[in-house]
């Protein structure tokens, strides 16, 4: 008779009992796996993007090749040369380039296990909201990345300005990965706030009443968060931001206030109805 294959229980979900309350070991437990499958899911997927590490190459460089367009335009005679430091820089350089796709592409993975995470019990109406929550979140996060994407060149060209005319601009490659990668991802979570507030309000936590009398102080912080998460010093790119951060929260509000009251009308409703 075959032997039923077990995984390691370092490689299983912790069982979350039904009223949610854990230890602080099983947290830890539930941190480590939801870590674990998220990083298998981005290796696997940085693997796989290795057969198409050229083309990804070329659209990865893409905004500081039109930055560098841009600014030559803006100041003739300015010199800009694109250069690696090192022996492993090249290797280095792929590696970014296919980790960042294998990142942004493995979203739907890391953001459901960042869910779970958040939510471990998860009743039978609570599943739907989690379904809702990826399938809004994915496409949210993939429009942030792609609008950071298109904003770099601006962004990096108004950087590059600030070179004096008589020096010659070296951009590292590596660093200059690391500065695009961390724009996208930020372009990228800004874009969730809406599915975080719409999320939370089915789940009880908020209501739109407390979204619209926190409004004042979120379009001041959505301000702040932009200034300071976004690496470029323009305003358009910090404009880019909290445009749309203000107006998805704005958004969220209107949901969840139609939300309480479609709440209030079925509890009336009931309450009818037991009387």
């Amino acid at each position: 008779m075959a032997r039923k294959f077990h995984w390691p229980d370092w490689l299983r979900a912790p069982k979350v009992p039904p009223g949610g309350r854990v230890a602080l070991a099983d947290h830890l437990r539930e941190i480590r796996y939801r870590f674990l499958v998220s990083m298998a899911a981005i290796i696997l997927m940085t693997i796989l993007a290795t057969i198409f590490e050229r083309q990804l190459l070329q659209v990865v460089l893409w905004p500081i090749q039109r930055a560098v367009t841009i600014y030559q335009t803006n100041r003739p005679g300015g010199q800009v040369q694109m250069v690696t430091q090192g022996v492993s820089a090249g290797f280095s350089l792929y590696f970014k380039v296919c980790f960042m796709a294998g990142f942004i592409a493995t979203c739907p993975v890391w953001l459901f296990q960042l869910w779970r995470f958040i939510v471990p019990a998860l009743k039978q109406g609570e599943r739907r909201v989690a379904l809702q929550f990826i399938g809004a979140s994915v496409p949210l996060f993939l429009a942030g990345v792609a609008l950071g994407y298109s904003l770099c060149p601006n962004g990096f060209a108004v950087l590059m300005n600030f070179n004096p005319p008589s020096v010659t601009n070296l951009n590292d490659v590596g660093t200059f990965l690391s500065f695009e990668l961390r724009l996208l991802l930020v372009f990228g979570l800004a874009f969730l706030l809406p599915v975080l507030l719409v999320s939370l309000n089915r789940l009880g936590i908020v209501t739109g009443v407390m979204l619209g009398k926190a409004r004042n102080v979120a379009i001041v912080l959505c301000a702040v968060f932009a200034a300071v998460a976004t690496p470029t010093t323009d305003p358009l790119t910090m404009l880019a931001m909290m445009v749309p951060m203000v107006a998805m929260y704005i958004v969220a509000e209107i949901i969840c206030r139609r939300n309480d009251r479609r709440k209030l009308g079925k509890s009336t409703s009931t309450a009818v109805l037991a009387g």
